[in-house]
């Protein structure tokens, strides 16, 4: 299970998996309770596709990284073009209730669609940050689901593209409003991941970790959480309304205020205290935060 597998499009996919081509050439839907889910067991896949998969009662396991999701719950996961999961343990898969939605990025390219992708960074969470829906949410995933598997069995016209593009978004839509619901649901989790975000941020400033590894971004607190980076900036973003970036620069910010007022060093030294490299990036993020530079705001108090 060493190589990875690579499926560059959805017509690979249909006809090594289940010997039978896709109704539509980028874009296809899975029947997991007529799809044989075997075919996916012990591999480690690359698929240059999205894909947006559910499934339910499912006693196998999916891969991601080193983190494992069991998928006993009814629950949602997504995958960006060219990430890499491996599918293991998926023995005695019987009565297995689920789908999966691929589509290639040239179906929506051109697309409003396109341009709104880098807004559902639910494509970069981690398996076991997958999303759970209740029942009436699943039904209502389902239903969008039908829409799109009833279009493709039409004639592809001039019009097909516009509808199956628009029956995506609005799915990927509905994932935005649950996962907004689940954030809400799991905030006092969350905020338990807050208070050690915020312990990370305060030891790392007065650890040698500054030295050692200079400003710090929101992906080495999220390896130290285990989380994916864009679900603790999300996370962070709903429980604070600053998402991860502008969280620690807040932090170095107010770190910044009081070694300028507490002290006489200058402004190089606090710079190099704080992580930067070069003083004039430091000067840039304060002005950028506080509308004057770090000598002003020295002067000014």
């Amino acid at each position: 299970m060493d190589d990875i597998i690579k499926i560059e499009n959805i017509s690979q996919l249909f006809e090594m998996m289940y010997q039978r081509k896709p109704l539509h050439p980028l874009v296809g839907i899975i029947d997991f309770s007529k799809d044989n889910i075997d075919a996916y067991n012990e591999m480690k896949v690359s698929m240059g596709f999205y894909s947006v998969m559910f499934k339910n009662l499912c006693p196998g396991s999916m891969r991601y990284g080193r983190n494992y999701y069991d998928f006993q719950e009814g629950t949602l996961f997504f995958t960006a073009p060219n990430q890499v999961v491996v599918m293991e343990n998926l023995e005695d898969t019987e009565d297995v209730i689920g789908w999966a939605l691929v589509f290639h990025p040239d179906l929506i390219r051109g697309t409003s669609l396109s341009s709104k992708m880098k807004e559902y960074n639910f494509f970069s969470y981690d398996l076991f940050e997958a999303l759970h829906l209740s029942e009436k949410e699943q039904h209502k995933l389902g239903e969008i689901i039908e829409d799109i598997e009833s279009e493709l069995k039409q004639n592809i016209d001039k019009h097909s593209r516009t509808l199956i593009v628009s029956s995506i978004e609005l799915l990927l839509n509905y994932c935005n409003r649950y996962y907004d619901r689940q954030f809400i649901t799991r905030t006092v989790k969350n905020k338990d991941i807050i208070s050690d975000f915020e312990g990370l941020l305060n030891t790392y400033f007065e650890s040698e970790e500054i030295h050692n590894l200079g400003f710090p971004s929101i992906k080495y607190f999220a390896e130290q959480l285990h989380l994916s980076s864009n679900y603790l900036s999300d996370l962070l973003k709903k429980e604070t309304s600053k998402n991860g970036t502008e969280h620690i620069q807040f932090h170095v910010i107010e770190r910044a205020k009081n070694k300028l007022l507490s002290s006489s060093v200058s402004v190089g030294e606090i710079a190099y205290d704080l992580g930067f490299e070069y003083p004039q990036y430091f000067s840039k993020m304060f002005k950028k935060n506080t509308r004057m530079t770090p000598v002003e705001y020295r002067k000014l108090n």
